[in-house]
């Protein structure tokens, strides 16, 4: 009878780590799905976004460029990706990003166009931050 309850405890016991462990990659392998996600879409705003100014700043974009509305779509879509999976401050910059690009016209100044490029930088900052958070 002692043997079968020592049997009966390091089962249960075997069963809790089993529980536990199962519980841990899951949670494991959902943050690290999310920051991939977080990844694609950052990704994505951000060589729309520099594709989006570059046209409407009449500077060349690469061999095959696609339209301001392609742009604009891809753009939007990568937005609307960081919006369901990032935290309100990402959310804000790349808020203030679009609407900045949005206005991007050729005889923008210099000071314009820095003022942008820093936006820019600012929001792919702040989604490496994120991104890094565990």
């Amino acid at each position: 009878m002692q043997n079968v309850l020592t049997v009966a405890i390091g089962a249960c016991f075997g069963l809790i780590g089993v529980v536990f462990g199962s519980w841990f990659t899951a949670r494991r392998q959902d943050r690290m799905w999310l920051r991939e996600q977080k990844l694609k879409a950052g990704v994505g705003f951000n060589t729309a976004a520099g594709q989006l100014l570059d046209y409407l700043r009449q500077e060349q974009v690469a061999d095959g460029g696609v339209g301001a509305n392609e742009l604009v779509g891809r753009m939007q879509e990568a937005r609307s990706a960081l919006y369901l999976l990032c935290a309100g401050d990402t959310v804000d910059l790349a808020d203030a990003l679009a609407r900045r690009v949005w206005k991007a016209q050729p005889t923008d100044s210099s000071e314009d166009h820095n003022e942008t490029l820093d936006l820019l930088r600012r929001f792919t900052h702040q989604l490496r931050q994120e991104i890094a958070r565990p």
